[in-house]
């Protein structure tokens, strides 16, 4: 039986989708406050670009800290879900104040971008259009990805949770651990117990099976104890008697 460990499997972030569109993310919101809010240069971009790195940040720490705590990771996930909000209301905002448009259904580009978003998850795939799309489309390319990067994330929140339902949280893993482990030990301990029960029986009847043979070897002796006396015995008659018997008669009986 293999051993119980009570500190959860650390989830390898850097594979997570949702985790590699947040990055991808922010290097966008990077590029996108560098080109269309350089008049600005103050709280909005700073706002802009730290909402976007507290939603990888929290991402990281959260997986991280989710081998002892389930409940810190959750936490720290609805932070970064939080910090989503705030970039995706910005973006808003922007397209808003500006009088561009928010893409929606009915725009032509809408199912293209929708697509490409869902099919692609890594910086390298978005940064081409960094210095060649306009304010227009990074803000809808951002916002679609905050839209899927939530509904993913709610997702990712949903699995920890039942993992925590069923698994319990690190005090019950750790009493598993211990009784599982100690389960393990008695286990052990009662085969070993009938382990050497079996081989005393093993052995007793061994032992029984060594008296059987000395006996048989103390009887066979005996009886060639009583064999050589006899024979000795008519050997000892022949010598005093063998003068009785004519020598031709000995050569016959040869």
């Amino acid at each position: 039986m293999s051993e119980q460990h009570f500190l959860r499997k650390v989830t390898n972030w850097k594979t997570l989708h949702f985790y590699r569109k947040a990055e991808a993310l922010y290097q966008l919101t990077f590029a996108f406050t560098q080109r269309f809010l350089p008049a600005y240069g103050d709280r909005t971009v700073d706002q802009m670009v730290q909402s976007a790195r507290s939603t990888t940040q929290n991402i990281i720490e959260g997986c991280e800290d989710g081998r002892t705590s389930t409940e810190t990771e959750v936490k720290l996930l609805g932070i970064a879900k939080g910090s989503l909000q705030e970039l995706l209301n910005d973006y808003q905002q922007y397209l808003a104040s500006r009088n561009l448009t928010l893409w929606d259904k009915s725009h032509p580009r809408y199912d293209k971008m929708l697509d490409y978003c869902r099919t692609h998850n890594d910086a390298a795939d978005f940064e081409p259009y960094f210095q060649s799309a306009t304010a227009e489309e990074l803000a809808n390319i951002a916002i679609t990805l905050c839209h899927y990067i939530d509904r993913m994330m709610d997702k990712h929140i949903a699995k920890v949770e039942h993992t925590f339902v069923e698994e319990g949280g690190i005090r019950e893993r750790m009493t598993a651990a211990r009784l599982g482990r100690r389960k393990t030990q008695n286990e052990t301990i009662e085969a070993q117990a009938h382990e050497i029960q079996d081989l005393r029986t093993t052995i007793a009847q061994q032992q029984a099976t060594i008296t059987d043979q000395q006996a048989t070897i103390a009887a066979q002796q005996a009886r060639i104890a009583e064999l050589e006396a006899e024979n000795a015995k008519w050997r000892t008659w022949w010598q005093e008697n063998k003068h009785h018997f004519p020598k031709a008669k000995r050569e016959q009986n040869k």
